[in-house]
């Protein structure tokens, strides 16, 4: 986003409507603003009343520039408590899922969408926000019929690839003894197919991306290995494609995750190599080429050059990302077969997350640890 969205001219008329401000929340003094605003993913924006902090509208993951600008206006809207009974009944949702109560904030989407008229504007946002509440409550079966019901109208559109992909991704998150599993997985996979053969669609290469992601995983759950490794190499090729049009070293590095994760998947890491090390001379005090560099020589079994490449991630990471990168770590002494460093470190990781400050820190994460430390040998 503020590679590509954020520097658009067609913003600019927006520039003085709203007071931007970004927050960097990996910073120990920012995690009183990650607690009052919970930040379930990056990126997430806030829309926020200056006049009691509470949020007018939250919008999770990329956006297209015409999404933001709809957005913006959504919210302006919300603040001024203006527009018809639907409208207000989604500027409630939105408040409910802003303030990371999922549970209420999917019965108001769903107030509002069955107040709406067929040709509502907010419908396509009203449907993202609530497949991403549903998401969060884990209720797979809710989402994964709300994306069959609301597909065919959203095909074509740049809500298209969200509602695809969160649909595969729900229907997989099925028990596989539902008897709409197997048919409900076919159908939102064929639609997140759809989405990727239409080339014209404009959508957020994120968006795109991720699709690819969701149909790597719907092909692993199938147990199909070829078609896997397939998916992998389209996905790495559309990266490829879109890294190499970038007009900066900042444009080209937003695709570096999503390339390691292809060229992993693919069983290719050596691949990762050249990029990573390109952003590592552009970036020289970010921690995550380092940090990326580590998981691929990892995946290589170059331990001497994985732990280097951590040992440079570490003395640029902060907060809770330094978790990540610690675990990684772990995992190379484990692939080195030194149980005893693999256990210190992974102390160090458990040290580390109880100490960080409320807002920032996670019990989830902190069991996750202490279980993967039980575990050594």
């Amino acid at each position: 986003m503020r590679a590509f969205v954020f520097t658009d001219p067609a913003l600019t008329s927006l520039a003085g409507q709203f007071v931007w401000l970004a927050i960097d929340t990996e910073k120990s003094k920012n995690a009183p603003v990650r607690k009052k605003f919970p930040v379930p993913a990056l990126p997430t924006f806030f829309v926020v009343d200056p006049a009691d902090e509470s949020v007018v509208l939250r919008w999770t993951g990329g956006a297209t520039v015409a999404q933001l600008r709809q957005m913006l206006a959504d919210s302006r809207l919300a603040y001024e408590r203006r527009g018809p009974e639907q409208d207000q009944a989604r500027a409630r949702a939105d408040r409910l899922y802003g303030e990371g109560n999922y549970a209420e904030a999917a019965t108001a989407y769903r107030e509002a969408l069955a107040k709406a008229p067929a040709d509502w504007p907010q419908y396509s946002r009203a449907i993202e926000s609530l497949l991403f509440a549903l998401q969060q409550v884990d209720d797979n079966a809710a989402c994964a019929r709300l994306a069959h019901d609301a597909y065919p109208r959203l095909r074509g559109t740049a809500s298209a690839a969200n509602v695809a992909a969160s649909g595969l991704s729900c229907a997989l998150g099925l028990p596989r003894e539902d008897s709409l599993r197997a048919t409900l997985v076919e159908e939102m996979e064929a639609h997140s197919r759809e989405v990727l053969a239409d080339t014209k669609l404009v959508v957020a290469a994120d968006d795109r991306s991720g699709v690819y992601g969701t149909l790597l995983d719907a092909r692993t759950d199938a147990g199909d290995t070829t078609g896997a490794k397939r998916v992998a190499g389209e996905w790495a090729a559309f990266l490829e494609g879109e890294a190499a049009r970038a007009k900066s070293p900042e444009q080209r590095m937003v695709f570096d995750s999503h390339r390691l994760a292809a060229y992993l998947e693919m069983g290719e890491p050596e691949k990762a190599l050249p990029m990573l090390e390109a952003s590592r001379r552009d970036a020289p005090d970010d921690y995550n080429p380092p940090a990326r560099l580590a998981i691929a020589y990892k995946a290589m079994k170059r331990w001497d050059e994985a732990l280097a490449a951590s040992d440079r991630a570490l003395e640029r990471v902060y907060g809770p990302r330094k978790l990540q990168i610690l675990r990684t770590r772990a995992e190379i002494y484990e692939g080195r077969r030194d149980p005893a460093s693999a256990r210190r470190t992974l102390e160090e990781a458990v040290r580390f997350a109880e100490a960080l400050p409320e807002g920032q820190r996670s019990e989830a994460s902190i069991a996750s640890l202490k279980k993967k430390l039980g575990a050594i040998q």
